[in-house]
């Protein structure tokens, strides 16, 4: 098996760097080096340039701005991405609710909210988990009674990231009680400014606010904005985890933090030597190399097999156990850097807000970013249920 680039694929790897060099806002691009929290207008802002591109949805049809680009070309995209401390494409809008809409939802769904979504006109936030319905999903209770020509919505969602900023939702809601649990949920997309949704911050261990609880009562939903056939919405968001597992690794994110800890380590000094000439440092730095390059061809291996990218492969539960532990180790790494400079923690620093760093910019996000990074492993399934999906679908137990 060849996991080499072509001269075709290192012809475009090397296209879509230009295009982050000469593209993506300097601004932009330091917040997040510094490890900062960017605003939603950056989100905006990015996307709006790679539309331009042409390049926001690559996984897309070509029909709704898609790139028909092959799975070793998404993959090239994605890495790069992360390499060059760009902003991702944002999962709930893209890869999300547009792949469930390309592939389930009506011509009409398509029109009215497919160029939207990818020109961030529509920011959406996903509403699943519930209290008590967290990795055992299926036991959402959040009842949306079908009424004719709408729903009627009484419930809570909790963890809702970026609640607080979305214009819609998409979510599972339970429209037959009496089903089998699995059965009776259907997929509905729900406009934020409805009467009866209430929306909570809840500050999470970085003392950052992403995460929101938000409540329904008696919200009306229109039947139309149901995707799909009623009570079958459990089996497009099987389909939907899928494709957010697909590219979960992140072996650039690891690999862009491994060379961050390896250019600041040279200007950090102990015990009167830079830390880049410890030898139990580099030995760490190079046991974390070596797991990383071992991801990474699984990853490759995966692609290789050419299985359809819209399509859900046991493989990528692999992948995001070991992305989600290299990515909490690399945070680590730079915390160990930051050593007393990481606390306090500077909250108004991480998220952009006002005042300046105490110390270096780096070490004054190394702090939340280490502690929000305890999430990757429970984000998109938790990496207990990945094991059991591996022992059942790969394994066979």
């Amino acid at each position: 098996m060849n996991l080499e680039f072509s001269a075709e694929e290192i012809a475009f790897r090397d296209e879509v760097r230009a295009f982050f060099r000469m593209g993506l806002p300097e601004k932009i691009q330091r917040r997040l080096y510094r490890g900062q929290s960017i605003p939603k207008s950056d989100f905006v802002t990015w996307h709006r340039a790679l539309a331009e591109k042409g390049w926001v949805a690559p996984e897309w049809s070509k029909e709704w701005g898609g790139t028909g680009w092959s799975a070793i070309q998404l993959y090239i995209f994605t890495e790069e991405m992360h390499r060059a401390y760009a902003p991702q494409v944002r999962a709930q809008n893209i890869t999300l609710v547009g792949n469930t809409l390309g592939a389930f939802g009506t011509e009409e769904q398509k029109r009215r909210f497919l160029p939207k979504v990818a020109n961030m006109d529509f920011f959406f936030c996903q509403g699943f988990s519930e209290p008590g319905a967290g990795s055992d999903l299926a036991a959402l209770r959040t009842m949306a009674q079908n009424k004719g020509d709408h729903y009627l919505v009484n419930g809570q969602k909790i963890w809702t990231s970026g609640a607080h900023l979305s214009d819609w939702m998409f979510g599972l809601f339970r429209t037959d009680k009496d089903a089998r649990k699995q059965k009776g949920i259907s997929y509905l997309l729900i406009d934020m400014s409805s009467p009866g949704i209430t929306v909570r911050p809840i500050i999470s261990i970085d003392g950052g606010h992403h995460l929101n609880e938000v409540f329904f009562d008696n919200v009306r939903v229109p039947v139309e904005n149901r995707v799909g056939d009623e009570n079958r919405g459990w089996d497009y968001a099987k389909h939907l985890m899928g494709n957010a597992r697909a590219f979960v690794a992140k072996v650039g994110l690891s690999k862009a933090r491994i060379a961050k800890a390896k250019a600041l380590a040279a200007n950090v000094i102990e015990s009167g030597m830079p830390l880049s000439e410890n030898r139990c440092f580099r030995e760490k730095l190079a046991e974390i190399e070596v797991e990383l390059k071992a991801l990474e061809i699984t990853n490759m291996r995966a692609i290789a097999r050419k299985r359809d990218v819209h399509k859900q492969d046991p493989t990528s539960s692999v992948l995001k156990m070991k992305g989600s532990e290299l990515q909490q180790i690399t945070t680590e790494v730079l915390l160990d850097l930051a050593g007393p400079q990481a606390m306090p923690r500077q909250t108004d620093f991480y998220e952009c807000k006002t005042g300046d760093a105490i110390g270096a910019d780096w070490a004054a996000t190394a702090a939340p970013t280490y502690y929000f990074a305890r999430a990757v492993s429970i984000l998109s399934g938790t990496n207990e249920v990945q094991r059991n999906i591996v022992a059942k679908a790969i394994l066979g137990m």
